[in-house]
């Protein structure tokens, strides 16, 4: 099983969901920021080291909010842990991604997201889970 870790960032009422690139596995999906867990490292620093990656930012990571654990068609399973981002200092770049947008939660069901994320995405889109 792969452990993964994503962000939930929010600037005023918006979340700010990624899309990946056409080489990417599962092409064209959103996503949150984040990605897979080294061995021997802590989610948090994983989050941190992904967060500085992809977006240039260093965060400030704050709680979890969920774990979601999922089986793809394909067989892979992943263990998705969900942090808040309590604040990040330098300017959001998109370094990796196909696209990056701020989006209220109720426009979250518009997007064509991973399926270990869709979960999460219904609770925040019917206000079950507010950030």
């Amino acid at each position: 099983m792969k452990h993964v870790v994503a962000a939930l960032i929010v600037r005023a009422d918006k979340i700010l969901i990624c899309q990946r690139t056409r080489h990417q596995p599962m092409p064209l999906k959103w996503e949150f920021p984040g990605g897979k867990v080294e061995p021997d490292e802590l989610p948090q620093d994983a989050l941190y080291r992904e967060l500085e990656e992809e977006l240039g930012i260093r965060a400030k990571i704050g709680p979890r909010v969920t774990t979601i654990r999922h089986s793809y068609g394909n067989g892979t399973s992943v263990e998705l842990e969900f942090y808040k981002v309590e604040k990040y200092a330098g300017e959001l770049q998109n370094r990796i991604f196909r696209d990056i947008r701020w989006v209220t939660a109720r426009q979250m069901p518009d997007y064509d997201f991973l399926e270990a994320d869709i979960a999460l995405i219904k609770k925040l889109a019917t206000g079950k889970l507010v950030l």
